[in-house]
């Protein structure tokens, strides 16, 4: 009786798995397409890992910053005057942004009097903030944001709600890090925070989904294109189901519970824009469940979605995906940062293992929807 149990444990999840992965788009690979890769920063024997960019309104200046190190380690900032084709040197920082904890990331506010600064946030217990009023020009040290911290804060800043200077951000926690001296629990809870003066000042965060078993982090903010709807798409770090979604349709007040997106938008660090024809270029780490992990062509590569906002509700594998890069070690790649031009080119910039046996550097891919599409129907 055990045997029969046993082979019909694995005939139900045989016929899972096939479901699971039945009808996968087209995947696209621009592995070996040199022309579009642009080097962002090398170092030799020299980690670096886990970029954010935040492009200007002039739609040309693109900034960045990333650590040396796996999360941890002093901050690096770059700046690119002409769209990413070529970047500066290292640019001066606060001497203590050296102290960095965690990955950094770079967004963009506007106050609720219209004054527009750049936020750069530093994660851990305690979370930290960096403020730049000049356009990255010049900028604060790190300074405590709260009696709070988490891991990759924060996922997004984005603006919600009909007054100026509200925003939504998001990140997650595991136990060891949201308060001092803090332990691994293993639960994840995901937090969401306010923000009412255009990033500057930030409420208590709130839990908005907590699981033992279900592990969603790393949260991706997705606005409907009529602007009435939020989805989020999750990491889950068990590494037991999905990647997962979830939505708000009051501005983040309150979310639907989580559910799994297909396995063409599984993996890691999830970071989307629509393209001028409205269709979504989502941008992340391949990363499949255990039960998935030999189904995928390009497992730990740095990749690409394209679809639609409908895709992402009833649950569709979208139009096509596309391989950017493939990583020569492991899982280590891609938290990207992604930005649209003004002439429709998306500008992708993260790290990985390019060069095998060597350390991690930051590269961008440029391309664009139409010239992926001319590719899609050779």
């Amino acid at each position: 009786m055990k045997n029969i149990l046993s082979l019909l444990f694995i005939s139900i999840s045989l016929i899972a798995n096939e479901k699971l992965t039945h009808d996968l788009p087209m995947t696209l690979d621009l592995d070996d397409q040199a022309y579009r890769q642009v080097v962002v920063d090398r170092e030799q024997d020299q980690y670096l890992g886990h970029p954010t960019t935040c492009l200007l309104e002039d739609g040309k200046t693109i900034l960045c910053v990333y650590p040396k190190g796996h999360g941890r380690g002093e901050i690096v900032y770059k700046k690119s005057i002409d769209s990413g084709l070529t970047w500066s040197d290292r640019l001066p920082t606060p001497i203590n942004w050296k102290t960095s904890k965690e990955v950094p990331t770079l967004h963009r506010v506007i106050g609720p009097d219209g004054k527009k600064r750049i936020i750069m946030w530093s994660g851990l217990y305690p979370s930290r903030l960096a403020v730049s009023e000049d356009d990255g020009g010049n900028w604060s040290p790190l300074k405590e944001a709260g009696d709070w911290g988490g891991i990759v804060v924060m996922g997004f800043v984005e603006s919600v709600g009909l007054k100026k200077g509200h925003y939504l951000a998001m990140f997650h926690d595991d136990g060891r890090f949201y308060a001092k001296n803090g332990k691994k629990t293993g639960i994840f809870t995901l937090f969401k925070t306010f923000s009412e003066d255009g990033g500057l000042t930030w409420k208590n965060p709130e839990e908005v989904f907590k699981s033992g078993e279900v592990h969603l982090c790393e949260p991706g903010f997705i606005r409907s294109p009529d602007g009435k709807r939020i989805a989020v798409l999750l990491r889950e770090n068990s590494r037991m189901k999905n990647s997962h979604i979830i939505f708000s349709e009051d501005e983040g007040k309150t979310w639907s519970s989580p559910r799994e997106l297909p396995i063409s938008l599984t993996g890691d660090r999830h970071i989307g824009k629509y393209a001028p024809d409205g269709r979504l270029f989502i941008s992340f780490r391949c990363r499949s469940p255990k039960k998935l992990a030999g189904t995928r062509t390009y497992e730990g590569d740095w990749v690409g979605w394209i679809g639609t906002w409908d895709d992402l509700v009833q649950g569709k594998h979208g139009q096509y995906s596309i391989r950017l890069k493939d990583n020569k070690k492991s899982y280590d790649c891609a938290y990207p940062g992604l930005e649209l031009l003004p002439n429709g080119t998306f500008v992708v910039t993260t790290y990985g293992h390019w060069s095998a046996g060597q350390a991690p550097y930051i590269l961008s891919v440029r391309l664009r929807l139409d010239e992926l599409d001319r590719m899609a129907k050779k």
